[in-house]
């Protein structure tokens, strides 16, 4: 049920997101969901791409800071306020979200989060039924 992510220890000056993004796109990994999290000297970039495995490895050939994380991936419609009653399932069970993301089109949603106790969110998604997506999923989306 979970899903490997990687972050990325960018430095936070000119041209080093794009160079980053650029090491992946020279391999053909696609971006399926990617955000960044930023300090005045430094960011984090949390991406999902279609190939972890290659994108982690290649990073880190190329001399970039990066780790593997698990996260979990909720899908739900693109309706008002499901992002909203999702995280509310995991509030309810007392579990904190550490960070989130979340992309949707016309028709459905996922909600990328990191909770502080995988076990019990793991319960919640059993327990709420909610559709929780493998990496294969998540990539064929």
């Amino acid at each position: 049920m979970t899903i490997s992510q990687i972050s990325v220890f960018v430095e936070n000056k000119f041209g080093r997101l794009n160079e980053i993004l650029s090491f992946l796109s020279k391999e053909n990994i696609r971006i399926i969901a990617a955000t960044v999290a930023d300090t005045t000297e430094y960011g984090i970039l949390r991406l999902i791409t279609t190939n972890q495995h290659k994108a982690f490895q290649l990073l880190k050939a190329q001399g970039v800071s990066a780790n593997l994380s698990d996260v979990l991936a909720v899908k739900t419609d693109a309706t008002v306020g499901k992002f909203s009653e999702t995280i509310e399932f995991f509030t309810k069970a007392g579990i904190s979200i550490e960070y989130m993301y979340c992309f949707s089109d016309n028709a459905s949603g996922v909600v990328i989060l990191r909770p502080n106790n995988m076990e019990a969110a793991h319960e919640v998604i059993r327990r709420n039924s909610l559709n929780c997506l493998t990496e294969s999923e998540l990539c064929a989306l």
